[in-house]
């Protein structure tokens, strides 16, 4: 495999589609408890799960291009300093060669948008 500099990953979310695939199972499956809560504590709740959605789909497509082995939803974690804080990145999973990761996530009118990059090492 080649030797990135750097991996870059971004997602568009449908909202009205997405609050189609927002079960309890869905949520049990792919969300930590920290990112429940979060998600919880807004009225419009599904926004901020279609957010943190995204966000996880941007992580996951960047990291595949280093090719990290297996890597479920709860092991990418989105995170914020606080309530509409910047939004962050923890990984409870190695992934040789991810050094930094940058994440950004817009919404406007019914789509959320989000892209990361990360430096490689």
């Amino acid at each position: 495999m080649r030797k990135v500099k750097y991996a870059i990953g971004n997602d568009l979310v449908f909202v009205p589609g997405f609050s189609e695939s927002l079960t309890d199972l869905f949520i049990g499956k792919v969300y930590t408890e920290a990112e429940i809560a979060y998600c919880k504590s807004f009225d419009q709740s599904l926004l901020r799960y279609a957010s943190t959605w995204a966000a996880k789909e941007a992580v996951y497509k960047a990291l595949k291009q280093l090719d990290p082995g297996p890597l479920s939803w709860k092991k990418i974690e989105i995170l914020r300093d606080k309530i509409a804080g910047r939004p962050r990145v923890l990984l409870h999973h190695q992934v040789p060669g991810a050094e930094h990761l940058s994440l950004s996530i817009s919404h406007d009118g019914d789509y959320v948008w989000a892209v990361v990059i990360v430096e490689t090492v």
